[in-house]
């Protein structure tokens, strides 16, 4: 039956070139990259960059939102302003369902905040998928952690703790006790910064209370492994470990959760009262992944090459959404640095497909950790690629933020990212560390 050129049918499906879902750290590089290199004309039009927010934040700042130091709308980025500027397109949406055989995509529909559906669902064709979407909390199917413990997969979770963390300062400023009781799960760097960060924001505002209002804050962080910030050499843990305590965290270390409750955590040393309770322990891709007909493995991640390519033709997989080949036969780690390497290997290879720039070798450069102030604690030149080298104090804090600035710079420019890092740190000084939203 031939259709009239009025039908909706009829009108030709546009192809899209170059399709990145997800805009975290990694997929926005690689567009960005992309899209200069291809300049103004090409660019918008052979690359196309999804994301189901409508501003970027770097996650590894989500603790920073979560403890209220830092405001996500001041802080995040416009993705349609980056799309202008790096000359590439930018769609508002959600990956729903992929077919690798024809080469299309589905996003979901988006609705306002009443339910009312705003765009109904979209097929987009391409004919090469970068998949950058990220992932989320392992749970370790505890029982009660999905019901009773706050996740910081993103921005929106983020704010919900710190609107929940807002209220529960504000209770214990006038409860009999005045205590405020909160335990996280996890001694990654995300467990270990968020503590730092919830100390230092009490303090600052007990320093505003009068006396009969001030409240004592308990922070307490519960790992599963014999030391915290397992992931890296075993002194930089000490010295975080150390200064941790200096502030008054607690650490309970070989403490595996078994329940979680409203009010506390069962763990294998013994209960751990908690008002609140933070879960940032482990990592893993979405469960919807192994609906999307590629190859998954133990943790939802896509399976991928040595060239982040998929099971499928013209498909790639990059960031915490990857398992990719790593050092010593093991995947490449989930750490936004690995992200941002994939994201420049793969506009090389990309940009232009007949030249080969081999295969994708990560290397550690090492980790910083910010413990909050002047302080931090890291080391360079990871075990995995050469010697490590302590660093810690002031200079530590220093590199850990030129990480951040780093990440600005390959999205905004060096003039954009210094103006941006003058003005936040003008405006911290006038409206103080802590913001009560």
């Amino acid at each position: 039956m031939t259709q009239t050129a009025s039908s909706p049918a009829a009108a030709p499906r546009p192809v899209h070139d170059i399709v990145i879902i997800g805009g975290g750290a990694g997929g926005l590089e690689l567009a960005a990259r992309l899209g200069r290199r291809f300049g103004a004309r090409e660019g918008r039009r052979r690359v196309l960059l999804i994301d189901r927010s409508i501003f970027h934040l770097w996650k590894p700042s989500l603790h920073e939102v979560a403890a209220g130091s830092l405001d996500s709308h001041q802080e995040g980025l416009s993705y349609p302003v980056l799309a202008r500027r790096n000359h590439f397109s930018f769609a508002f949406g959600d990956l729903t369902g992929l077919d690798p055989a024809n080469k299309t995509l589905t996003l979901g529909e988006i609705r306002d905040q009443d339910g009312a559906v705003l765009v109904a669902p979209r097929t987009l064709a391409f004919n090469t998928l970068v998949l950058a979407i990220g992932s989320g909390s392992n749970l370790f199917n505890t029982p009660g952690a999905a019901e009773h413990a706050h996740l910081l997969e993103d921005v929106a979770d983020a704010e919900a703790f710190n609107k929940r963390l807002t209220s529960a300062f504000l209770a214990a400023a006038y409860s009999d006790d005045r205590r405020l009781s909160i335990a996280i799960v996890g001694a990654g760097a995300t467990g270990v910064e968020l503590s730092t960060e919830l100390i230092e924001g009490h303090d600052e505002l007990s320093a505003g209370l009068t006396p009969d209002q001030r409240f004592d804050i308990d922070v307490t962080i519960v790992e599963a492994a014999p030391r915290i910030l397992g992931g890296l050499p075993e002194r930089v843990s000490t010295k975080a470990a150390q200064a941790l305590e200096a502030k008054g965290v607690r650490l309970l270390t070989d403490a595996k959760v078994q329940a979680v409750h409203a009010d506390r955590l069962e763990t294998s040393r013994g209960a751990v009262p908690a008002d609140l309770i933070v879960w940032a322990a482990g990592v893993k891709a979405a469960e919807t992944n192994r609906d999307l007909g590629l190859t998954t493995g133990r943790l939802n991640q896509f399976v991928v090459d040595d060239r982040l390519r998929t099971s499928a033709p013209d498909i790639y997989a990059l960031g915490d959404c990857a398992e990719a080949p790593g050092p010593e036969g093991r995947p490449v780690p989930a750490r936004a640095q690995a992200a941002a390497q994939q994201a420049a290997y793969l506009a090389q290879a990309l940009a232009d497909p007949a030249r080969d720039p081999g295969p994708y070798v990560y290397r550690d450069r090492g980790s910083l950790v910010s413990l909050g102030g002047d302080r931090g604690v890291g080391s360079l030149m990871g075990n995995l690629s050469g010697p490590n080298f302590l660093i810690e104090g002031l200079i530590a804090k220093w590199a850990y933020m030129a990480l951040h600035l780093d990440h600005h710079r390959a999205i905004l420019g060096v003039r954009r990212t210094v103006i941006l890092a003058l003005s936040r740190l003008l405006h911290r000084r006038v409206s103080g560390r802590l913001k009560l939203h």
